[in-house]
């Protein structure tokens, strides 16, 4: 059996995933279905919650971080390296640390992580979201 690939999912890409009603709804599913690995760290997840409470309400935040961290797919890691990469918008560094640490790629629509990809070391994968259904297909 092939192995997984391993991602981290930026807040906005996880966000417009979820709805049933989105044309992205094939990512949260994915995820739901144990195709894909997802790698994240406490600050990550917090970030999670808040954006979907934010957008929906607290208690679907709460079910959905629930069921994330019950997915035995899902892996809450610690990072130890803080690059801080990403100028123009250094929360999202917490997404790009944790990519480095352990994954294939970075799955996000966010312009700041364009600078990732003039970087080699830490070299780390940014794809957009769109980019990333094509990858998952093959």
């Amino acid at each position: 059996m092939a192995s997984k690939m391993k991602v981290v999912i930026d807040t906005n890409v996880l966000l417009v995933s979820i709805s049933t009603r989105s044309p992205y709804h094939w990512l949260y599913k994915a995820i739901i279905d144990k195709k894909i690995d997802v790698y994240l760290t406490t600050d990550i997840l917090h970030e999670y919650e808040e954006k979907i409470a934010e957008h929906w309400s607290v208690e679907v935040a709460r079910a959905g971080i629930r069921t994330l961290t019950e997915l035995s797919t899902v892996h809450l890691i610690t990072t130890y390296f803080r690059f801080q990469l990403i100028i123009n918008d250094a929360d999202d560094n917490k997404f790009a640390d944790c990519a480095f640490a352990a994954v294939d790629f970075l799955i996000t629509n966010d312009k700041h992580f364009n600078i990732l990809k003039g970087i080699s070391f830490p070299k780390i994968n940014t794809v957009r979201l769109e980019e990333f259904e094509s990858f998952l297909k093959e």
